[in-house]
């Protein structure tokens, strides 16, 4: 087979993954995880969401808009992505993760660098955001697990933390860099300087370093011919997905319902401003410490067992929060809920992979996605209504508790990994 033959998602050098295995370092899969998480950290959850709030208030003050129409932008952006999630999963399936990475991370660099040039009209500010969310996945954690797990068997659950640690870092990191950019030189140059990180460091990383491991495929062949598992129409009659999808509908529901009120509920119950915001803070560092000791777990114990265990212990900090008065109290409910949202980024690529392989793998988890995506929007929703017809939010969180405790029950009935075939 000739060189030009051979196919772009392969890895240069395959030698290298005979003569060392997962367990050693200088494996070429950690290279492949190192620059997915850089990747990951310069994309669409970590660039786009967790720095917008920095630019309403400039936005606002520049061409009148008030702050719910900028944050139909943000609604735009996230809708766009859950449905468009299935479309990039199956085009990922069918060519391969690389070439997919490597278009939409250029898309989505441009896309953000061109909300410089904004002008009064919110058409072109909306249309922007939907450009953004039909080509997020394809710069996210969806892209990047699916040839992750391609290179890892034992240390999957690792790698995947690996990854996931990119969106955690952008999370702390890209908030204070945009507001130190937008204080300095104003939102325009802010959005060019931060367009360019994914140009500069995901598009090159990717280019370089994101490969499947696989030894023999030629550009015509599509990958699902090569790779063992189910099929997505298999897994989709699978009752292992469904319940996949139950309990992270129940937990996108309760954790983005909490997370999203945290601070104005801290601060109803006497906690000051600076006290809430270091709860908000916590929760994010227990976040991103949950995403490596998740997934050293899963690589260690069944996974449906792990995924019981965090999903219990998200509920306990619900439960918590609804009745937190202290600031010791909410830091408290805060870390264990940061350990639900920093577990469940890995939990989830991982079980769809031990269950279905990866001849399937993108489409069923960019499903996944989409149900995520309306799941996390209705529970800010919730907890707003209810607080606004009870003056409370114990009640709510509260049921929620109850609910996600019920639902990682549900992890019970999960089966023993199958064998995966071709």
């Amino acid at each position: 087979m000739s060189a030009a033959s051979q196919s772009i998602d392969s890895a240069p050098d395959l030698e290298l993954s005979s003569r060392s295995s997962e367990f050693e370092w200088n494996y070429y899969g950690w290279r492949v995880a190192l620059a997915a998480c850089f990747g990951v950290m310069a994309g669409f959850g970590s660039l786009f969401v967790y720095t917008f709030s920095v630019f309403v208030k400039p936005l606002g003050a520049e061409f009148g808009w008030s702050r719910e129409a900028i944050s139909r932008g943000f609604a735009i952006a996230a809708v766009t992505l859950g449905a468009c999630s299935p479309f990039i999963g199956r085009w990922i399936d069918r060519f391969g993760p690389r070439r997919m990475i490597l278009v939409c991370v250029t898309v989505f660099g441009c896309g953000v660098a061109s909300l410089a040039l904004l002008h009064s009209g919110l058409w072109q500010f909306y249309l922007t955001c939907f450009l953004l969310g039909v080509v997020g996945n394809g710069a996210a954690h969806l892209a990047y697990s699916r040839s992750i797990s391609t290179w890892f068997e034992k240390r999957l659950g690792t790698a995947l933390a690996v990854v996931m640690l990119g969106a955690g870092l952008g999370a702390m990191i890209l908030p204070v860099v945009a507001q130190a950019l937008v204080t300095a030189n104003g939102w325009r140059i802010a959005y060019a300087l931060l367009g360019t990180l994914p140009l500069l460091l995901g598009l090159p990383l990717s280019f370089l370093y994101i490969r499947d491991r696989k030894t023999q495929q030629t550009v015509i062949s599509p990958a699902p011919d090569i790779l063992s598992g189910k099929t997505w129409q298999q897994g989709l009659r699978s009752f292992a997905f469904w319940i996949i999808v139950a309990i992270l509908c129940v937990s996108a529901i309760s954790m983005n319902g909490a997370i999203s009120q945290l601070s104005a509920m801290l601060t109803d119950r006497g906690i000051t401003a600076s006290g809430a915001a270091l709860c908000a803070s916590i929760l994010g560092g227990s976040s991103l410490l949950a995403r490596v000791g998740v997934g050293r777990m899963l690589d260690r114990f069944f996974g449906a067992h792990v995924a019981l265990g965090v999903n219990l212990i998200t509920a306990f900090g619900i439960y918590m929060l609804a009745h937190a008065s202290t600031l010791a109290s909410g830091s408290l409910a805060a870390t264990l809920i940061g350990i639900g949202a920093g577990g469940e980024a890995a939990l989830t690529p991982y079980l769809l992979t031990r269950y279905f392989g990866l001849r399937g793998f993108s489409t069923l988890y960019g499903l996944t996605w989409t149900f995520y995506a309306v799941a996390a929007a209705i529970g800010p929703v919730i907890l707003g209504r209810t607080f606004d017809a009870t003056g409370s939010y114990a009640s709510v969180l509260l049921s929620l508790a109850v609910g996600l405790a019920v639902a990682a029950a549900m992890n019970l009935f999960l089966p023993k990994y199958p064998q995966l075939t071709t």
